[in-house]
């Protein structure tokens, strides 16, 4: 998982003491909310290099740290971008 995403999710969330799990519900847990999400969505922009067309994403692409990483940062090729 990529560093500045974690950093993003403990700055915005300062009432955690430890960095979410892989598979918890980020939006659930109200981690990350609608008030930032657009925020969050340009954080992914720059770290991955890529736009992120948000006529193709769900909430389910950001539902846990693990859904991001497949959906967003993993290795071209391997990830659900690589086949849209």
């Amino acid at each position: 998982m990529n560093d500045r995403v974690v950093e993003w999710i403990m700055e915005k969330n300062p009432h955690l003491t430890e960095a979410p799990g892989r598979e918890d519900d980020l939006i659930e847990g109200r981690l990350i909310d609608s008030l930032a999400f657009l925020e969050f969505v340009y954080l992914l922009e720059e770290v991955t290099g890529a736009a992120v067309d948000l006529g193709s994403i769900t909430a389910e692409d950001f539902r846990s740290l693990a859904a991001i990483e497949r959906r967003f940062l993993a290795p071209a090729g391997q990830g659900a971008e690589a086949g849209r």
